[in-house]
């Protein structure tokens, strides 16, 4: 298996309409694992997910960090961020 020198950011968004954050270094891999009920406790209830935004970062650390500052967020700014990213403007 090989490793890969992206670092993700990544938001999901479960059935139940809530929001799930984390970090990988193989997004898609991932989701399936989420999708597959083997991935994080939170998301296993809430399935099926789909990733709704995703930022890229150089190094894990970056990746983390961005994933801590979004988990700090409430629902409204969270909505907020991710439009943000999504239509490309300065986060």
């Amino acid at each position: 298996m090989e490793k890969t020198n992206e670092h993700t950011f990544y938001v999901l968004e479960c059935l139940d309409g809530s929001y799930y954050a984390g970090y990988t270094n193989d997004l898609s891999k991932r989701v399936s694992v989420h999708n597959s009920g083997k991935g994080a406790k939170y998301t296993r209830a809430r399935r099926p997910v789909s990733c709704i935004y995703q930022e890229v970062h150089e190094t894990k650390q970056l990746a983390m960090k961005a994933e801590y500052a979004f988990k700090q967020l409430n629902k409204k700014n969270k909505i907020e961020y991710i439009s943000k990213g999504i239509r490309g403007e300065q986060l």
